[in-house]
């Protein structure tokens, strides 16, 4: 368990309910345990006063429930226990604090290692961007634009390649019938290919219709028979309309917050991800455009 990653999301989770971070901290849990029970036993801790729980999040990684709590005074890190054990006996459990988050810097250089690792780089790597020329390793900008040069060359896909973004079938047509891909799987991967390829409009175009049919070809062809030049990106809009989820803003919201990196997939791809799950956010009223740099 990485306490100060624990730290810098509690910090984070805290900021987005609204909650002062001099007065919240989490606590991690068996699944089972009753709010009640969590706020009982934080309140043996006679510095923290009353306790409220504000929010709950099951992690797959620690297999615990992660648990977002309102203290009525001020939390001093230095009076605040690693942990404490529950009333009833049992495990002990681990309380995370904000003053356990990493400083600005550490926090950078952190991310800065962790995407590096992701993408199979080094810092070596990055001085190749620039032959014959000093990194400064104290220069948070020129960093940032290595790392950000370093990612085109290494993520995004080359358009030699005829069949590099060659898309799975996708008709519309429920139950998913064999061989083609549900819509939210085939969407993410036109997406991929709209935003990240080198391909003209026109060839993201023809790869898109080619990989339509049934009800989902007929709607791509009722939008180019209204404008011929449609781009891929209005295309793919028209679709998410016609197929896409359901569910209001506040599920997609909710869903989104819970989107955790799956295990080997790569920084670049999670971002692409959350990216797209947040775009569907906003639309339906989920979270105000002006939050979504906070979300």
């Amino acid at each position: 368990m990485n306490r100060a990653e624990l730290a810098s999301e509690l910090k984070s989770w805290g900021r987005g309910e609204g909650l002062d971070e001099t007065h919240v901290l989490m606590i991690i849990v068996p699944e089972e345990v009753e709010n009640t029970k969590i706020e009982e036993t934080l309140q043996t801790i006679k510095c923290l006063g009353r306790v409220c729980v504000r929010g709950k999040n099951f992690s797959a990684r620690l297999n615990r429930q992660m648990v977002l709590c309102e203290c009525k005074e001020t939390i001093d890190k230095e009076r605040v226990p690693p942990d404490v054990w529950s009333t009833d006996g049992g495990e002990a459990w681990p309380i995370i604090t904000i003053g356990e988050a990493p400083t600005a810097v550490e926090d950078f250089n952190h991310k800065l290692k962790w995407l590096l690792d992701a993408e199979g780089k080094t810092m070596e790597d990055l001085k190749s961007l620039f032959p014959g020329a000093h990194l400064p390793t104290s220069s948070t900008e020129s960093i940032l634009r290595a790392v950000g040069e370093l990612l085109d060359k290494t993520t995004k896909p080359s358009s030699d390649g005829g069949s590099y973004f060659r898309l799975r079938p996708f008709s519309g047509i429920l139950p998913t019938p064999a061989g083609e891909e549900p819509f939210d799987h085939w969407l993410e991967q036109a997406w991929l290919m709209v935003e990240d390829t080198d391909f003209s409009d026109k060839e993201k175009r023809r790869r898109t219709m080619a990989s339509l049919k049934g009800p989902a070809l007929e709607i791509a062809k009722a939008v180019r028979a209204v404008n011929p030049d449609t781009s891929p990106a209005e295309c793919l809009k028209a679709l998410e309309s016609a197929f896409g989820s359901a569910e209001s803003g506040d599920d997609l919201y909710f869903a989104f917050r819970l989107m955790q990196q799956q295990s080997g997939e790569k920084l670049s791809d999670f971002l692409r991800r959350l990216k797209r799950s947040l775009a569907k956010v906003i639309p339906r009223g989920g979270l105000p455009s002006s939050c979504m740099d906070k979300a």
